[in-house]
């Protein structure tokens, strides 16, 4: 095992020096002469009169694994933040119920011996009181689990939920709907699989964590192809989405979005690939809250005719659905919307928050490129709406209240309440912004900066939500290769691809400050 582990290690590190050599190819020229577009709309089938958009978790830990909440506090912290729908998905542990005991022993224990987690496990027993003194029930119907509270509000368990590859070094998969789980040192390929066989739904967790983007100070250097570690984990990433049609897309922020605020232009990395070739690639936000002040950081609005767990899988499969977070942790980004909230709506005191908050970060990045901050250290400094507690600070949040696409005229119209402004995105640039009472896209208006998507971010002063991608074709499209010839998996071992070059980075920094 030795012996493997030295040459895979001797191999990477040829590898990251023939990376030098690799050319930049940021973009894919996918596009001919012009003719009439056709737009697949991912809510097309979505009928704005019938569905509710209902906040769902689907990424959050208990003392059952390493979070720090019981369940019970858990599930009461989702009620106070607005959720209808919760998935818990602890590190190896299959969620079977809210009301019983729910562990997996192994994992239980691992964890507490190495103090990952203490205290004892709380459930909910069929019915009982939260620590605020208000009192629910647990019921059954249609074979889904529902918590009543005060007889009014109505939250559904999400059936199966679970972490996958708890004792992975990496490869992280959060998968809902089906009993699955397997607890040896697995990889992506394993947990994708497994949940592909199964019949469930899964997705690829804060991909940024293990390709270690999270540690790159500028986005021109995040999932820069012509970066080996980048090239390998946008092919990686790449070819088990275009295999395993029931891993519906990859998280793009989490947490508080310090570890996930590069991992949009993974996103559209993938898209720039699957596009062309009419294929998607869907996204979601969560929390991955391991602390109770985490729980609203990020969440998916799903679309769903009835609220239950067979239509949440449908719409998730579908991609009717949105991503939301109440945190914004890149500096370009957070530049480009204070330069729209002054160009529509003045020097408001929501600009001079959200450009403060850009300066902040642009400072920090300028310390430790200077050498008076540790040359490993992360940007860290996020734009949140919550107070300290986790609880949102904004009166009102941004709501997307529905979509229209007029293939005759190449328009797509996202319309929305409490949001101000609507970012248009395509090929991984911003192509334009637009005043949220006015958000309307017209391919031909832009047709040199279109590539073969467009999505949309529609930012307000509660947050912000990312629509689907609109997948666009003008008859012209040329198919691009989905995973470049020459990749190879690595497997279990390629977490060392990301840790090697996070070493070279900041081997880079400190020597760049010595000298």
């Amino acid at each position: 095992m030795k012996k493997s582990i030295k040459t895979v290690s001797l191999i990477l590190c040829i590898l990251f020096i023939f990376s030098a050599f690799l050319p930049a190819v940021n973009g894919i020229d996918v596009r001919g002469e012009k003719g009439e577009y056709s737009i697949t709309n991912p809510y097309k089938n979505v009928d704005w009169n019938a569905v509710r958009g209902c906040k769902t978790a689907l990424h959050n830990h208990t003392n059952a694994s390493d979070g720090d909440p019981t369940l019970k506090e858990s599930i009461e912290r989702h009620i106070e933040t607005g959720f209808d729908i919760v998935a818990v998905t602890d590190h190896g542990t299959v969620n079977y119920s809210w009301a019983d005991v729910n562990e997996n022993k192994f994992i239980y224990n691992v964890m507490k011996l190495v103090g990952r987690t203490e205290g004892d496990l709380e459930y909910l027993g069929t019915s009982g009181t939260f620590a605020d003194g208000r009192s629910y029930v647990l019921t059954t119907e249609n074979g889904d689990d529902y918590l009543y509270a005060d007889n009014s509000q109505r939250v559904m368990r999400v059936p199966y939920g679970i972490e996958q590859n708890a004792v992975s070094v990496n490869a992280h998969v959060n998968s809902w709907f089906v009993d699955f789980h397997d607890n040896s040192i697995s990889t992506y390929v394993d947990a994708i699989s497994g949940v592909q066989k199964a019949g469930g739904v899964c997705v690829i967790n804060h991909p940024g964590e293990y390709t270690k983007a999270r540690y790159e100070l500028h986005s021109s250097d995040a999932y820069n192809p012509s970066n080996f570690n980048y090239w390998y984990h946008i092919n990686k990433f790449a070819s088990l989405l275009n295999k395993y049609d029931r891993c519906i897309g990859i998280d793009i922020n989490s947490k508080g979005d310090d570890r996930t605020r590069f991992d949009r232009i993974l996103w559209d990395k993938l898209l720039m690939r699957f596009a062309p070739n009419g294929k998607n690639v869907f996204a979601i936000c969560s929390s991955d809250a391991h602390q109770l002040d985490k729980i609203d950081t990020g969440f998916v609005i799903a679309l769903l005719p009835e609220q239950t767990s067979k239509a949440l899988s449908s719409a998730l499969l579908n991609g009717e659905f949105f991503g939301g977070s109440h945190c914004i942790g890149n500096y370009e980004e957070l530049v480009q919307i204070a330069s729209a909230l002054k160009k529509f709506y003045g020097e408001t005191d929501l600009y001079k928050e959200v450009s403060a908050k850009a300066s902040e970060m642009a400072q920090r990045v300028r310390m430790i490129e200077e050498g008076e901050l540790d040359p490993d250290s992360s940007v860290g400094v996020t734009y949140r709406i919550l107070d300290d507690d986790g609880f949102c600070t904004a009166a009102t949040q941004p709501e997307i209240t529905s979509i229209s696409v007029d293939e005759n005229s190449g328009t797509i119209t996202v319309n929305s309440e409490n949001a101000l402004i609507v970012r248009w995105i395509s090929d991984g640039e911003l192509i334009t912004t637009t005043s949220s009472d006015n958000a309307t896209f017209t391919i031909a208006d832009y047709s040199d900066k279109t590539g073969s998507y467009v999505r949309a971010e529609v930012f307000g002063e509660g947050g912000i939500l990312y629509t689907q991608p609109f997948i666009i074709s003008d008859g012209s499209d040329v198919a691009v290769p989905i995973v470049d010839g020459g990749f190879f998996d690595l497997g279990v071992f390629d977490f060392l691809i990301g840790v090697f070059n996070n070493w070279f980075e900041i081997l880079g920094r400190f020597f760049n400050n010595l000298f």
